[in-house]
């Protein structure tokens, strides 16, 4: 994935911490202060700033004064970073080639070890709070018991099966913790 991700902002004409700075504020209309996507991206706050200047000079992202601390801003994307950001997912590298060749059952087994994996970081403050359905105020797990598609989502009010769950959705709004710890007990009952 490393490599996918060489790649993707080799093409882009950005590095890879500029790529990932992107991809993170992807569907956040109100944008991340510097310290929160330092947090998200394990970097430290000025090599975030680094590269948060170099897109903002490049157009990508703009800086606005924070409402909630005057010296803060909060960075989100523009109209060009957007684009940039959704040409870049429409990419299908080696790792995304490689799960493809993969039986749906294994993919599926991988992906839910992943949920878990992620899950257990977060529990952990090993890693912030990803944008994945376990941890989404939406996310009702196995609401149809039975169905092909068990849970369900709230924010577009639909069904939907073990495949389609989301490490990191645009639309996650995180839920509060007692919240968090009761979905991810039904999910693992489930």
């Amino acid at each position: 994935m490393r490599v996918d991700d060489w790649e993707r902002a080799k093409q882009a004409g950005i590095n890879p911490t500029q790529l990932a700075i992107l991809d993170l504020l992807e569907g956040r209309a109100k944008g991340l202060g510097v310290k929160d996507i330092a947090a998200h991206l394990g970097v430290s706050q000025p090599t975030a700033t680094d590269s948060i200047n170099a897109l903002d000079r490049k157009g990508l992202v703009e800086k606005l004064p924070s409402p909630a601390d005057r010296r803060a801003v909060a960075v989100r994307l523009t109209a060009d970073g957007a684009a940039l950001s959704r040409k870049d997912d429409a990419m299908d590298g080696a790792a995304n080639q490689a799960m493809g060749a993969l039986p749906v059952e294994e993919q599926e087994r991988l992906l839910l070890t992943m949920v878990k994996l992620i899950r257990e970081l977060q529990e952990a403050d090993a890693i912030p709070i990803q944008r994945m359905c376990a941890s989404c105020k939406y996310f009702a797990p196995f609401a149809h018991p039975g169905a092909a598609q068990p849970h369900h989502c709230r924010f577009v009010d639909a069904a939907f099966g073990q495949r389609e769950l989301r490490i990191d959705c645009r639309d996650h709004e995180i839920a509060d913790p007692a919240a968090r710890a009761a979905t991810w007990d039904a999910f693992q009952a489930g």
